[in-house]
């Protein structure tokens, strides 16, 4: 409970300073307008650090989609970030876009691409036939301090293809040094010399490092399978003579060979090669599958959990078409997350719309695991309206159920429920720590510092996950003034007490408190000087076409939240402190003499 006034004429002029003082400081919250109907916008609290998630499929939200070959890298500061093929038809330049989270993947921001434009070079490349109408499949390796960003520029269904880099030194767009460098060629085909006279389409690179620190890029699409080139640092690109050096890790050794997208990551002395089977970019017709082998050699042979040989047909397939997700693949590997692109089959406004999709893998006798269960979301636990004092705090709280747990977004309205605004930043959904068909996931909205311009403000939630989504009952927030606290004394005008007809009291505890008498202060002839009430001219505010200048505080005012309710105060205290004084100087002079007063006996 706040401090309250204190009522010593002594104090008049301190308190009405102060008051001064802060009512040149604006108010953190302004009074709603005479008549207006529409609470405020809330003001929730800082989002909690996100939990760890369980094993299998993570609700991600937010800007993810169009999102195709995701590259996922999780920096050293805890950023997420996501590179992937640009957008068609040279929308937004067509290079490769970026997408970051700050919650360890849950929520997504488009944060633009890596240029504005497609370099020339790469025009001048494929002058003279179809020009690229984007750049694909980016894949982002960090050694020492330096980002190589590898991608790719081809005609689809063919291999005049080619892979090429950027550099930079940092990820982060606000750093003074932030630039992409643009590196040139690093490989091409149609490829010669390749050994048995094979060759390559030049895209979907995975870059992996031996345990001598040797880069290799594992590329391929298609044609003849996947390809182990050796690189070099610090540039970054093929070692001299790299065709013969280059191995021949995957083919499945099939019609059309339906291979491609590799990616090479090592754990636990085994080398992880991911690849994507079937066709990809048919919306509901993709067949992608993301599969694993796996060898103690960073050159093969890798084998899959049957013992295999990726090099004729092998690979365990980890993750497959499953509820809304068709398609799965383009895949990359960020420590224990594996994150892919599906066709997204729930998307009612764009069907099949390439999405982003992430795993958390669990490692079972050495090989990654990911859940395929599928559950719609639902609320298990609804909103229930919730009712705070002024300048308290106000929470929401919903469960749900679904496979993987859902996710939580949170909107509020002002207007009846008219229009909607999403919640910023959203609170943090946390999951159940296992993973079941029907995991369940709390989430709750927590209101700081409640207002009065609040009282009917709507709440409710959007609760999804990859599958689909629903929405939770709404809920109205009631904002009441503040009671005070047992014992403590009311105040005439205070703004504490309530209005009649609220349905609230104040405490029965309360004190009134003694009037104020200031010393030599004369009284009635009936009252001897010092022991009767003080005179009503000392005892009551000012009056005014509106009532009592403190009793008609305004609605924020009564909250003790706002400058104005101070000022009020203080001003009516100098007003009661001038009265006092005037009192005084006019029993003063209208004295009698001392014969003529009351004996004191």
């Amino acid at each position: 409970m706040r401090q309250r006034l204190r009522r010593q004429a002594a104090a008049l002029l301190t308190v009405a300073g102060l008051a001064l003082s802060a009512a040149v400081v604006p108010s953190a919250v302004a009074a709603a307008p005479a008549g207006a109907a529409s609470p405020a916008a809330p003001a929730p609290t800082a989002t909690a650090p996100a939990p760890s998630d369980p094993t299998g499929g993570k609700t991600v939200v937010g800007q993810t989609s169009p999102i195709h070959d995701p590259a996922l890298v999780i920096d050293d500061d805890g950023t997420w970030y996501v590179f992937s093929t640009g957008r068609i038809n040279r929308e937004n330049g067509g290079t490769i876009q970026i997408a970051t989270s700050t919650d360890d993947g849950t929520t997504w921001t488009y944060s633009g691409t890596v240029w504005d434009t497609i370099p020339t070079w790469i025009d001048d490349h494929y002058a003279g036939g179809a020009l690229p109408e984007n750049l694909w499949a980016p894949e982002v390796y960090v050694h020492d301090g330096t980002y190589y960003l590898y991608y790719s520029a081809s005609q689809f269904g063919g291999n005049n293809s080619i892979t090429a880099l950027a550099t930079n030194t940092t990820l982060d767009p606000a750093d003074p040094d932030y630039e992409w460098v643009d590196q040139g060629l690093v490989i091409s085909s149609p490829v010669t010399g390749l050994p048995d006279g094979k060759d390559f389409n030049a895209i979907d690179a995975g870059i992996v490092e031996d345990d001598a620190g040797n880069p290799y890029m594992a590329i391929g699409s298609f044609w003849y399978g996947i390809f182990l080139v050796p690189l070099e640092w610090p540039t970054g690109k093929p070692v001299a003579d790299w065709q013969s050096k280059t191995v021949h890790i995957a083919d499945r050794f099939m019609a059309g060979n339906p291979i491609e997208a590799p990616y090479i990551t090592q754990r636990d002395g085994f080398y992880y090669l991911f690849v994507s089977f079937g066709a990809c970019c048919q919306g509901a017709s993709s067949t992608y599958q993301v599969a694993v082998g796996r060898s103690t050699s960073v050159e093969g042979p890798y084998l899959d959990r049957d013992g295999r040989d990726m090099f004729g047909g092998g690979g365990t397939i980890l993750l497959d078409k499953h509820g809304a997700i068709v398609g799965p693949g383009g895949q990359s590997v960020a420590g224990d997350y594996l994150a892919f692109h599906y066709y997204d089959a729930s998307n009612a406004a764009v069907p099949y719309f390439p999405t982003l999709g992430i795993q958390k893998l669990a490692w079972v006798d050495g090989w990654p695991v990911t859940d395929q269960s599928v559950e719609l979301p639902s609320v298990t636990t609804d909103l229930a309206g919730a009712s705070a004092a002024a300048g308290s705090t106000a929470a929401f709280t919903l469960t749900a159920t679904g496979s993987p747990a859902p996710v939580a977004e949170w909107e509020t309205s002002s207007d009846a429920g008219l229009t909607w605004t999403a919640v910023t930043p959203q609170p943090t959904t946390t999951p159940s720590v296992t993973r079941a068909v029907g995991d369940s996931a709390t989430s709750t909205l927590t209101l700081a510092a409640v207002t009065p311009a609040q009282d009917g403000l709507r709440v409710r939630a959007r609760v999804s996950n990859a599958h689909g989504s629903t929405t939770s009952t709404v809920a109205t927030l009631t904002v009441t003034a503040i009671d005070p606290g047992p014992g403590e004394p009311v105040e005439p005008g205070d703004g504490e007490t309530t209005a009649p007809g609220t349905g609230e009291t104040t405490d029965p505890g309360a004190q009134t408190p003694p009037p104020v008498t200031l010393p030599g202060a004369g009284t009635d002839a009936s009252t001897p000087a010092g022991t009767g009430s003080p005179s009503a001219a000392a005892t009551t505010p000012p009056t005014g076409r509106e009532g009592p200048a403190v009793a008609s505080a305004s609605t924020l005012a009564r909250t003790g939240s706002d400058g104005s309710r101070i000022l009020q105060v203080a001003l009516a205290l100098m007003l009661i402190g001038g009265t006092v004084l005037t009192v005084v100087r006019r029993r003063t002079s209208t004295s009698p003499t001392p014969a003529a007063q009351a004996d004191p006996s």
